[in-house]
């Protein structure tokens, strides 16, 4: 495992972290307690020691579930972040309260980091006028913190409004060779390792998008580049290739995705890719562009829906069918996975889950789309 340094202190992070937003699952949906716990205590003891949890991944389960694998010892070896969820907060006294109601979840008496959970342009302006300055500097004082972030989620000016405004130790961006240019994007993190910041991003592999078999178009690109290489490594090179990241969360499922990481991020430093590695990505990237439909990284901020729908399925079959040369093959999973419960027809347009989706999607025009793809003209 190589180590990346937090300018603010110079302690060493590892270029691989945990993200624990997408835990291993039981048929029926719920995370495989015993499997999510065996997997994170793997990843820690393969050198991925960052792990990255928050308020409402699985439903307020996975707080609970890496505190559960960080027992035995396992605290003592990991730098433990978490993060405030912005979007509850109605006054000071509630960012104490859900920070001390997440210490207790995950069972310890501080937080490596903690970041202000994905912040907008009007979720920074209200928590700024709430004073959450102040309370980060007294959560590192009290030794509740030691060190304090944001993760985000709107334009380029506003991030480097953000940056700009409190002394930061760290942020939390999305970035992968899909997405160089969107909401922080390169000139972003850029901007933050400048002014001293460890950059952490999420979604490098744009929520498993990319790690998937690609479609004919893309595979032939990979396969006629001279080094040989999944689409998972080729994604997580691409942003550990960057000398301003410091480490990349990557939400492993499987003992098999962690060895696979844990390979690419033990040896990737700055500067690895070839000119032709960096043009076998540019390629890829066009293809892939020309093919997404829906930017949606499943995040599931969207849910639970008022009427049902299961928001983030509907879209990821959407984008399948764009992406891989087998719309039959999304309007299967589309029918296996929500031919019970969660059609996109379901929606009755009531607009709840516009201000929610931190990649701005029009998701009643999208769910139209979805319809008119898997459910017209068919039994559902």
């Amino acid at each position: 495992m190589f180590y990346r340094e937090i300018p603010s202190s110079g302690e060493p992070l590892p270029a691989l972290g945990m993200g624990c937003m997408r835990l291993p699952e039981t048929p029926d949906g719920k995370v495989d307690e015993p499997a999510a716990v065996a997997l994170i205590r793997a990843a820690i003891g393969g050198g991925a020691t960052y792990i990255d949890t928050a308020w409402p991944y699985h439903d307020g389960e996975s707080e609970r579930i890496v505190g559960r694998a960080l027992q035995d010892g396992y605290r003592e070896r990991a730098f433990l972040a978490t993060k405030l969820p912005s979007w509850k907060v109605e006054s000071r006294e509630d960012m104490d309260r859900y920070l001390d109601a997440q210490l207790r979840r995950l069972g310890t008496d501080h937080l490596d980091a903690y970041l202000v959970h994905a912040l907008t342009r009007r979720r920074w302006n209200k928590l700024w006028d709430l004073e959450v300055d102040t309370f980060l500097e007294e959560a590192k004082a009290d030794g509740r913190i030691r060190y304090a972030g944001f993760s985000f989620h709107d334009d380029l000016s506003t991030f480097k409004r953000i940056v700009d405004e409190y002394a930061w130790d760290l942020c939390q961006v999305q970035y992968n060779y899909l997405d160089e240019h969107y909401q922080a994007g390169t000139e972003g993190i850029r901007y933050a390792a400048e002014k001293g910041l460890a950059v952490v991003v999420m979604e490098p592999l744009r929520g498993g998008l990319l790690a998937r078999r690609p479609p004919a178009d893309v595979d032939e690109i990979f396969a006629d580049a001279s080094v040989r290489l999944s689409p998972a490594e080729w994604g997580l090179r691409w942003v550990l290739d960057h000398p301003e990241v410091t480490t990349v969360l990557s939400g492993m499922g499987t003992p098999e995705d962690l060895d696979e990481n844990l390979g690419v991020a033990g040896t990737t430093r700055p500067g690895a890719l070839s000119p032709e590695e960096h043009t076998v990505v540019e390629d890829v990237r066009e293809v892939y562009r020309a093919r997404l439909a829906v930017p949606c990284t499943g995040c599931r901020y969207c849910m639970p829906c008022p009427c049902g729908v299961n928001i983030p399925e509907c879209f990821a079959q959407v984008n399948n069918a764009g992406l891989y040369d087998d719309p039959a093959y999304a309007q299967f999973f589309y029918r296996s996975l929500l031919g019970e419960g969660g059609l996109a027809s379901w929606c009755t347009e009531c607009g709840m889950c516009l201000s929610l989706c931190p990649q701005g999607i029009e998701i009643p025009t999208v769910l139209k789309e979805a319809v008119a793809l898997f459910e017209d003209g068919t039994d559902l």
